[in-house]
């Protein structure tokens, strides 16, 4: 057996005590439980509860995943930023869908969330930018996000000189930088069990449902 082999056998998962779920005693629609898992993975320190992978699709219909960071979660989904000019932008913009994948290991908990995605406003767009720190801001002056690189080297230049321009002008623009919102049509709540006796919640949009959204339990 290789040394590879034998390390993802030796593996094991939530070597912790994990927390307790009754799904009925759930709210009605799922932003709440969200909002009550993530601030319980924080106060379980979680390394870095807010990264999420998204998955979208391109033109062709192939899938792209990649980590980005939650930048808010309210009444009207989940949102994320990026460049309009980056590859995840560019494949938003041709099927404005994806899914967001939550995991928070420390609790043995997962969130799905599938929706159509929407774009905020400019002025949404530029708070964002500057609610983050320099260096984030450096990096969205940066750009290029999702083109090939020449050399290390290249980085290194426009990333100083970005840097510079941010110390300089902390009231900086860079126009393609997006605010993007998950709508969500299903969102699952995965509590993770010793013995493998896992429970999924899933709530699904629904008119006519008093909360708006259905919900139902899915095996395992």
């Amino acid at each position: 057996m290789s040394d590879f082999h034998h390390a993802l056998r030796s593996l094991r998962v939530w070597d912790t005590a994990l927390p307790s779920f009754d799904p009925a005693t759930a709210p009605p629609e799922p932003l709440a439980l969200f909002h009550a898992w993530f601030l319980a993975a924080v106060d379980a320190g979680q390394t870095e509860p807010h990264t999420l992978s998204l998955a979208t699709a391109g033109e062709d219909g192939r899938p792209d995943v990649r980590t980005v960071m939650l930048h808010d979660a309210d009444a009207r989904g989940w949102h994320f930023a990026s460049h309009a000019t980056s590859a995840k932008g560019r494949q938003l913009a041709a099927r404005p869908e994806a899914a967001l994948g939550f995991y928070w290991p420390v609790q043995g908990r997962q969130v799905r969330v599938r929706g159509h995605v929407t774009t905020a406003s400019r002025e949404e767009a530029y708070a964002d930018l500057h609610a983050r720190t320099t260096g984030a801001l450096a990096a969205a002056l940066t750009g290029r996000q999702s083109e090939p690189l020449a050399s290390p080297e290249a980085l290194v230049e426009a990333s100083d000189a970005a840097w510079r321009r941010a110390e300089a002008e902390p009231d900086a623009d860079a126009p393609t930088w997006t605010l993007y919102v998950v709508e969500p049509a299903e969102v699952e709540f995965f509590q993770g069990d010793a013995r493998r006796r896992h429970l999924r919640l899933r709530y699904r949009r629904d008119p006519g449902a008093a909360s708006g959204w259905a919900r139902e339990l899915l095996w395992p």
